[in-house]
């Protein structure tokens, strides 16, 4: 298929389990005024911890999805993800239960995670440990595994077709939806469930990141303040869950539909520091790449990009080199554009990271704002963007850039725009 017949791909559902929301329409809300979803560590006792504050995504029920015994089965991202896929389908119109056996043969689902398994392996891990062998599920394996994320979805609806998990760190769900465009761009699929989801507050997670010193100590006794991307004192990034799931489709499968289109995805491009397993490469110049790699597949030059959604976690290495990749990549425009970092509010939910900005930025195309980076007090000098400090803007937005760093020296980025 030649580059000027590639189909069009857009975005026409939208689900959301977040820290500052449950459901897409509270989390937008609650975003779009600076409402921190970040509090004291509650889904296990964290005395000992250095860092006892996470985004968790307490306002949902689980058991509205699976029976008390199904439950005790499966990772606590199983049922996120049921949830905000549910969620997903029913914003974009699509009844599940009513799907023709072609439509379940035809539907996918790509979902991005960096370890969605890990609290049923830790609880697993702890069973064996204390000596009660016998004790242990039998489904510890299945069940501790990431790949089978997408597998419980593609059960749970009755989906026959593509089932995969993007396991890539922090630009999982990134590079989940990229996977996606190319496939229905190219013409393979029409349709797709995509997002990410990430479910790792757990003991052995928080102690390993303190022992990397990657989040903030001083915060405890107040944690809406601990995720401050881009300041001076940020101290590291807050842990964080949640699922946000999107329905992707090809233009004339959803216009069939009489879908609702939140936003078009243009383009994607992803490179590799070869750097280090958890450092940036200190120029920056393989971040930006990938900034450029997805503008050039978006056909979208520097002056059209209004708005970018950092990564902006927090930690003084990633937000002073991403601001200089955007620098890099967008040249004069960088200084025009207004960026933001939706972690200053929900936190860093790893793997779902990616998915967490391309929702915030669908919406902002869609809703004509831009919502806030919180807790903007004393700006790093090296970050000197428009972080869009502590309040929403009305404004039309007409192209977004949406970007990842991950471990692993990993630079993921999408660019999406807004549907005429």
């Amino acid at each position: 298929m030649k580059l000027n017949q590639l189909r069009r791909v857009v975005i026409t559902g939208l689900g959301a389990i977040s820290p500052n929301g449950v459901g897409t329409k509270s989390f937008w809300e609650n975003t779009c005024n600076g409402v921190s979803g970040i509090g004291r560590i509650s889904l296990f006792d964290p005395e000992g911890l250095s860092c006892q504050i996470a985004g968790e995504a307490p306002d949902w029920d689980p058991a509205l999805y699976y029976p008390q015994q199904e439950l005790k089965k499966m990772p606590r991202s199983v049922p996120m993800a049921v949830a905000a896929t549910t969620e997903a389908l029913e914003d974009a119109g699509i009844d599940h239960k009513s799907l023709t056996d072609e439509e379940r043969e035809s539907l996918g689902v790509i979902l991005g995670s960096g370890g969605s398994g890990l609290d049923f392996a830790e609880s697993q891990f702890e069973i064996f440990f204390a000596g009660k062998n016998k004790k242990i599920s039998p489904y510890a394996v299945s069940n501790s595994l990431v790949g089978m994320l997408s597998s419980e979805v593609s059960i749970y609806f009755g989906l026959h077709g593509r089932s995969h998990v993007i396991a890539n760190g922090c630009a999982s769900s990134t590079d989940a939806l990229g996977y996606a465009f190319d496939a229905i761009r190219f013409g393979r699929e029409d349709w797709f469930l995509t997002g990410g989801v990430e479910a790792c507050v757990t003991p052995a997670m928080m102690a390993g990141f303190e022992r990397m010193k990657a989040n903030p100590v001083n915060f405890n006794d107040d944690p809406e303040r601990g995720s401050r991307p881009f300041n001076r004192d940020r101290e590291g990034f807050v842990l964080a869950e949640g699922a946000w799931v999107y329905v992707v489709e090809e233009l004339e499968h959803a216009k069939k539909r009489g879908a609702k289109i939140y936003a078009e995805v243009l383009g994607y491009g992803t490179t590799c520091d070869a750097y280090h397993r958890v450092s940036i490469m200190p120029d920056g110049r393989q971040s930006s790449r990938a900034i450029l790699l997805a503008m050039k597949d978006a056909g979208v030059n520097e002056d059209e990009v209004d708005y970018v959604n950092f990564h902006g976690t927090s930690t003084v290495m990633n937000d002073r080199l991403e601001t200089l990749a955007v620098k890099q990549a967008l040249n004069g425009q960088a200084m025009k554009l207004a960026a933001s970092s939706t972690k200053s509010m929900v936190g860093h939910p790893q793997g779902a990271s990616g998915a967490l900005g391309v929702s915030v930025a669908a919406l902002s195309l869609k809703e004509g704002a831009l919502t806030p980076t919180i807790n903007m007090e004393e700006p790093d000098p090296e970050c000197d963007l428009d972080y869009v400090a502590n309040e929403a803007r009305e404004r039309k937005v007409n192209v977004a850039v949406c970007n990842c760093i991950s471990f692993g020296s990993k630079n993921s980025t999408v660019v999406l725009k807004r549907f005429e």
